[in-house]
């Protein structure tokens, strides 16, 4: 195998590190490396040789996987900055967004307790928006600007707008949808 693990991620995947990419390129290049290094054909090999593509496997899958989320993506590009986005001791964000959180999830209980659909959609549908305006200024603020700090920012509040996704998506569980 010709593949370097000391290669970021973007260079394992032959990328330029940058937020905005080509999800086709790096679902065919995911496609072609997992080829190259899949443990099955490996299997005739010495066990030495057979650990060596398992990490290879497992170094691929991770890499693909972190850039094929933007929001790990953002952080991931951070990183390679020397900038720890998601550390405990960077946890302030702008009241007004913080407020917003709050309202979020209080129309997320409302709308299930009252199993009202709509309203969840609602509510869906405005996290969505705000997480897209976020991944849109990171992309101006990683690739264009390389404004690490104001990045770092939308990065943790990125950060949120998952989770509080991830809650509307729990909600639609417990109202059976």
């Amino acid at each position: 195998m010709a593949l370097d693990f000391h290669q970021n991620h973007f260079e394992l995947f032959g990328l330029t590190p940058r937020y905005e990419l080509d999800n086709a390129a790096l679902d065919a290049t995911f496609r072609s490396l997992q080829n190259q290094v899949h443990p099955d054909k490996f299997a005739h090999l010495s066990d030495a040789e057979k650990r060596v593509s398992m990490q290879w496997s497992t170094r691929v899958n991770e890499a693909y996987q972190t850039l094929k989320s933007p929001l790990n993506r953002a952080i991931y590009l951070l990183q390679l900055h020397g900038i720890e986005a998601l550390a405990q001791t960077n946890t302030q964000l702008p009241m007004a967004f913080l407020m917003q959180q709050i309202d979020w999830r209080e129309a997320i209980q409302d709308a299930q307790q009252a199993a009202d659909m709509t309203a969840l959609q609602q509510v869906e549908a405005d996290v969505a928006t705000h997480g897209k305006r976020w991944r849109e200024q990171l992309l101006t603020q990683l690739d264009q600007q390389q404004d690490w700090r104001a990045a770092t920012d939308n990065v943790r509040q990125l950060k949120f707008i998952e989770k509080i996704m991830s809650e509307i998506d729990d909600a639609y569980a417990a109202m059976d949808v």
